[in-house]
């Protein structure tokens, strides 16, 4: 017979042992899914230098090299992927280093490896140091030295005993420098010398990228090739394409030509140059010389300009000619011909200076296989007391002088006498000018010529009168000294007024002006512009046309027979 307190007890105490087993069934399960989402452990990094291989090993404490084992022949370390060969080695394992003595030969990767006769490889540090006939290879790159230091963990190296890079066609030699794996940049120092495709620098400090092969040089530069020179102490050079980008104060010479400025870039393929800042070329052979702010020069088609602050200097002769404009534009033709010629055209605000001539005008054109200088938009021309303007103005030049000068247009010569009160006039179509040894010799007026001019007294040069004339064409010829010695007119009608019976309306030709407020008056003052005041400047004047004629032609009535409907 059961007790059913025995029976409850039995019951209470499953209870338990169910609700315990339970409980510790849920723990398991809880402990497990945490473990589950645990992050596994990484693999430790093996620090350690491994000797792979060697032919003897030898150990004895009591050698001059107690800590060292002793390896030789076939000798084989390896470190974290990095391989060292030699024929003998000192293996510190204590201190995970290795001594390798005899051919020396390193790898690390399919990009680079080493060789030398002797080096010490730091395990701990990951450097590798390395002497005698090292050769470095990376890539296509191959850097040879004496003394070498490998940086494994930083994966950059550095010499500095004197070492030479070579990358292709590139060739660089320092004391000093420093070679980056991962960027593939080199950087070198003192006695710095790089050659490409005979181009040669010498500097202090060159940085090169190998990857895109651009030199860039700081510090004291040369470069020389094919005859030209440049220097600078900042610049960018791409060996393969040529281009160069040159800062800081540069200047290029070829052969008779410099250039200087703070901002020069030079394109070989292109042919192009730039210059910005204070930029200077001066041509030693046809001894002129131009300053700007910016200027563009194609070698290759011969196109040009130049802007901001431009001067113009010709020195061939024995007096200076300063010209400035606000912008002047070059053009070649047929380049690199026998029948090659240039047109410069100089626009807005032009001024020229020299001691015997000045000019000023809107616009100017230079031909150089006519020799010819057009002035455009109220030219106005100084030589000596004697002002020349009109509408358009030629120049022709005769090494760099004056040959003539024809006026078009509205032309107006005056010359003031030495009295500075009276001026002798001619105002006619079209004028002529001629010159001798930089002076007006000889003037041709044609069409509606209008002269007044004070005959002098051969003995005391005091005037005689002034004489009026009208006439259709008219030769002044003066002597050396720009005195008037003949004038000539076919059928001329005129009045010669005494003195002192001068009308005061006769003093001037209606035409008169007179700018010499605007003339240049030194080389610098070809910067500051006047310019004509209002009511001043020519009035533009139409050419006469041909009478269009208009036939009014009627076209003809054609009158049909009327069709005959009879049948």
């Amino acid at each position: 017979m059961i007790d059913l307190n025995d029976r409850k007890q039995n019951t209470k105490s499953g209870h338990r042992i169910m609700t315990g087993m339970v409980l510790c069934l849920f723990g398991l399960c809880l402990f497990q899914a945490m473990w589950a989402i645990r992050p596994p452990k990484k693999p430790q990094k093996d620090d350690r230098v491994y000797l792979v291989h060697s032919d003897e090993l030898k150990f004895d404490m009591y050698s001059q090299v107690p800590d060292a084992q002793i390896v030789k022949g076939h000798v084989h370390f390896t470190h974290q992927g990095a391989q060292l060969w030699c024929d003998s080695a000192y293996f510190y394992q204590q201190s995970n280093s290795v001594k390798a003595f005899g051919h020396v030969r390193f790898k690390q990767g399919d990009t680079l490896s080493l060789t030398c006769d002797r080096g010490v490889y730091d395990g701990q540090n990951q450097m590798l140091t390395a002497r005698s006939n090292v050769v470095l290879k990376h890539r296509r790159q191959t850097l040879y030295t004496d003394s070498l230091d490998y940086d494994k963990l930083y994966n950059y190296a550095y010499f500095f005993e004197g070492g030479r890079l070579i990358d292709g066609k590139d060739r660089l030699s320092s004391d000093w420098g420093e070679y980056r794996m991962d960027t593939r940049e080199a950087t070198f120092r003192f006695n710095v010398r790089m050659t490409n495709a005979g181009r040669l620098i010498t500097t202090d400090t060159l940085h090169y990228d190998t990857r895109r092969s651009k030199a860039h040089v700081t510090g004291p530069s040369k470069i020389t090739q094919n005859g030209s020179v440049i220097d600078t102490e900042n610049a960018y050079f791409d060996t393969k394409t040529d281009q160069a980008e040159m800062y800081g104060r540069s200047t290029v010479v070829d052969k008779e030509k410099t250039i200087t400025g703070d901002s020069l870039f030079y394109d070989k393929n292109t042919g192009l140059a730039r210059g910005y800042g204070n930029v200077i070329y001066i041509d030693k052979v046809n001894k002129n010389r131009l300053e700007c702010e910016r200027m563009n020069y194609n070698e290759k088609t011969g196109y040009g300009w130049a802007t901001r602050k431009v001067l113009a200097k010709d020195y061939s002769q024995k007096d200076t000619l300063y010209m400035h404009a606000d912008s002047m534009k070059i053009y070649t033709f047929h380049i690199n011909t026998d029948s090659m010629y240039r047109k410069v055209h100089c626009f807005d605000h032009v001024k020229v200076y020299r001691v015997d001539m000045q000019a000023i005008c809107d616009s100017l054109v230079a031909n150089s296989k006519d020799s010819c200088m057009t002035m455009y938009k109220d030219p106005i021309a100084w030589n000596g007391g004697r002002q020349i303007l009109g509408e358009k103005i030629l120049v022709y030049m005769n090494d760099s002088t004056i040959r003539d000068a024809h006026v078009v247009g509205q032309a107006l010569s005056v010359e003031r006498m030495p009295d500075g009160k009276n001026y002798n006039q001619v105002s006619s179509k079209v004028m002529d000018a001629y010159f001798t040894d930089g002076a007006v010799r000889r003037i041709v007026a044609t069409g509606n010529v209008k002269v007044i001019y004070y005959p002098m007294d051969d003995k005391d040069s005091s005037l005689i009168g002034l004489n009026y004339v009208e006439s259709d064409t008219m030769r002044m010829f003066m002597n050396k000294n720009r005195q008037l010695e003949k004038i000539w007119m076919p059928k001329p009608q005129g009045t010669l007024y005494p003195m002192t019976q001068i009308p005061p309306a006769k003093y001037k030709l209606p035409e008169f002006a007179w700018f010499e407020e605007l003339r240049p008056t030194s080389p610098t003052d070809v910067f500051e512009w006047r310019g004509k005041a209002a009511g001043s400047v020519l009035k533009v004047v139409k050419r006469q046309e041909a009478p269009l004629q208009h036939l009014n032609r009627q076209k003809p009535t054609v009158t049909r027979p009327k069709e005959n409907n009879t049948k």
